[in-house]
């Protein structure tokens, strides 16, 4: 087998510590010294394949998690930033921006980060035009909070095994007929923190869905929200009391823009560990193996919301007990993304709305029914998604509640383990729905349904004549 690239060593490094291995306790296994293995995981060291296939069996991973690109969404990201205005005349085409994106991964994040701020600034710039003027100002880029989140959890692969092991422990306390019933995790939070959960209906004009009172170590949520997601913040407390530093190691880990964005993704890691206790690890990956992923039948099964049943099959990547890699994404119906994670290989937008073929949309049709579907991207790659809609809010009887989307898929190869296949038919191309990422950076030509000319290609308009979309005419 021949050598292959240098680029491989920082990934080879990100699996080791993932897996919890030592430097030196790693090189051991392999049979190599300590300082080799540091040049290879360095990029200053080529590796040949008998030694790359042990490495990989050491860290009970496949030698296309690290022959894909490092980020699954870089290219498109990138892609996407270049397609504003102040770049049009640099003519910078597609393969250069791949070939930026594979070979120095580092500066393509830089530019992602120099595009979040920019977009940011124009944000509050325009915000402060509004003001003064008191007009709208139009054509702005839609953006979505918890872009930085989602950049946390896809760099740490959206498993966290500390939180995992905290967990498992207080689900074998908590647990009654391996289920976490909320009178149990409110039993469980007086006893071991002195915390009172009280449940109480809002204030006119007044509504939460939780307040933590420090002082008086009383958690009030209202009665206007889910069982499922009372159960939700009332574990997210036990891990707010118990595994704070474990949380706060995971933080330091990572660079954040701004407080707001850390305490965001503190958040969620609390919400990710409050889920852990719900769905323990080991527990949940038998079910999901036994009922083929089957959301509905998870979800009656723990007594959780659809959506943190979507959440908790994305975090299944222990690397001795792993699950299938899923993509999951949360849009509304005017295809804001306030969710985004890809583990599938899939690419999702960061800066606009996702390709309108994505079943995630066709989804609002028929509220609350699961679609599923194959979908074929434009370099061959075919993904079994499937999507349902879940409705969001609080309130009393009358008041409306928004309605969103959630969407999960993952690669056509492990269609045999996930139950919506069963009635698709993956080799028949009358099945495959074509689909892009989005309409800047898809290439296309044959779709009526472009909002934008391709990115990479240029645009004019003739009268004369009009292909499928104004935005083609070849």
């Amino acid at each position: 087998m021949s050598q292959l690239d240098l680029k491989i060593g920082p990934k080879i490094k990100a699996f080791r510590r993932q897996a919890g291995l030592q430097a030196n306790k790693l090189a051991s296994q392999l049979n190599i010294s300590p300082s080799y293995l540091t040049l290879i995981e360095g990029g200053k060291r080529k590796i040949d394949g008998e030694l790359l296939l042990k490495i990989c069996e050491e860290l009970k991973i496949n030698i296309s998690d690290l022959t894909n690109k490092s980020d699954i969404n870089m290219f498109n990201t990138i892609s996407e930033l270049l397609d504003d205005k102040l770049f049009e005349d640099l003519d910078i085409l597609g393969p250069e921006v791949k070939d930026l994106a594979n070979s120095n991964p580092k500066i393509g994040r830089a530019l992602i980060r120099l595009g979040d701020i920019l977009k940011k600034k124009d944000h509050e710039l325009i915000n402060k035009i509004e003001k003064l003027s008191g007009k709208m100002v139009d054509n702005r880029k839609n953006s979505f909070p918890g872009e930085v989140v989602a950049d946390f959890f896809q760099e740490n692969k959206n498993y966290f095994p500390k939180l995992e092991e905290f967990a498992e422990k207080n689900f074998l306390k908590i647990q009654k007929n391996n289920r976490t019933r909320y009178l149990s995790l409110c039993d469980f939070l007086k006893m071991e923190y002195g915390i009172t959960v009280k449940d109480i209906i809002p204030e006119q004009g007044k509504p939460f869905s939780k307040i933590y009172k420090k002082d008086t170590k009383e958690l009030f949520l209202s009665d206007y929200i889910t069982l499922e997601t009372k159960k939700l913040y009332a574990a997210s407390q036990i891990a707010q009391e118990g595994a704070n530093n474990e949380i706060e190691k995971c933080l330091s880990n990572f660079f954040f823009p701004t407080e707001e964005s850390k305490k965001l993704t503190r958040v969620a890691l609390l919400n990710y560990c409050g889920a852990a206790i719900l769905m323990p690890y080991k527990l949940f990956h038998q079910e999901c193996h036994k009922l083929k992923y089957d959301l509905e039948l998870l979800q009656n099964t723990f007594a959780t919301s659809f959506e943190q049943v979507a959440h908790r099959v994305c975090c299944l990547q222990d690397p001795k007990l792993p699950g299938i890699p899923f993509h999951m994404l949360r849009v509304d119906i005017a295809g804001n993304i306030s969710k985004r994670f890809s583990l599938s290989g899939i690419e999702i937008p960061r800066y606009g709305g996702a390709c309108p073929r994505w079943n995630i949309y066709s989804a609002f049709t028929t509220p609350g029914k699961i679609h599923a579907a194959v979908s074929k991207m434009s370099n061959g790659e075919k993904y079994v998604c499937i999507a349902r809609t879940v409705e969001k809010g609080i309130g009393r009887f009358g008041e409306s509640k928004s309605m969103l989307s959630i969407g999960l898929g993952c690669q056509a190869k492990y269609a045999k383990d996930f139950v919506y296949t069963e009635n698709l038919n993956i080799n028949d191309k009358k099945f495959e729905i074509p689909i892009g990422v989005s309409c800047r950076t898809c290439d296309r030509l044959d779709c009526s349904q472009r909002a934008f000319p391709p990115l990479h290609k240029k645009f004019d308009v003739d009268i004369n004549l009009r292909g499928v979309s104004v935005y083609v005419n070849d």
